[in-house]
């Protein structure tokens, strides 16, 4: 969801950003301005005294414009927030049988996986991030394979050996994953 907000609001604000500066520049060389331009030329000023100074001694202006920024920059740091904020899963509950919880750590999660994953035959090099809740974690698996191996069969390895360990260790009843594989780039081999 905020992959979707995060678009679409950079989407607007560069479509915005497009339409005000290419009619700016448009104006600047020339062009006749378009109907809902606020100004007649290329000589007018952005602001005039006048429309600067317009709404100065009414009672509602300054109120109105503080709380407008106001919520501009709230939105600002709530988007900011939303977007360097941590994805990774930072423990994972484990059930332990006796009514109490264990708590695992989702970076040694994430280290075990990898590196059974990286012992898979043809296996280049391996990333996985923990994501979900941790009751209900979920793991986003990069591999990176070499050029003689097939996708299908690596994939089936890492599900039958690597996930499923993961996931009997972890005591979890289900363990999603999303798994990206590229193949690692090579020199072109010489044929004789």
């Amino acid at each position: 969801m905020l992959r979707i907000v995060n678009r679409v609001l950079i989407g607007i604000v560069g479509l915005a950003l497009l339409l005000l500066g290419g009619s700016v520049l448009a104006v600047g060389l020339g062009a006749p301005p378009p109907s809902w331009w606020i100004h007649h030329g290329r000589h007018d000023v952005l602001l005039s005294d006048a429309e600067r100074t317009r709404w100065q001694g009414s009672g509602w202006w300054w109120p109105t414009v503080i709380g407008v920024l106001a919520v501009l920059v709230l939105l600002a740091l709530w988007w900011l927030a939303a977007v360097l904020r941590r994805r990774r899963l930072a423990e994972v509950l484990v059930d332990t049988g006796d009514g109490e919880g264990a708590l695992l750590r989702g970076r040694a999660l994430e280290g075990v996986l990898a590196s059974e994953a990286g012992g898979l035959e043809g296996v280049a090099h391996v990333h996985v991030q923990l994501t979900g809740r941790r009751t209900a974690p979920e793991a986003r698996v990069q591999l990176h394979l070499e050029p003689h191996v097939d996708p299908g069969t690596a994939l089936h390895d890492l599900t039958t050996r690597a996930l499923m360990h993961a996931r009997n260790s972890a005591g979890l009843a289900a363990f999603p994953a999303k798994v990206r594989m590229k193949g690692v780039k090579h020199r072109a081999e010489r044929v004789s």
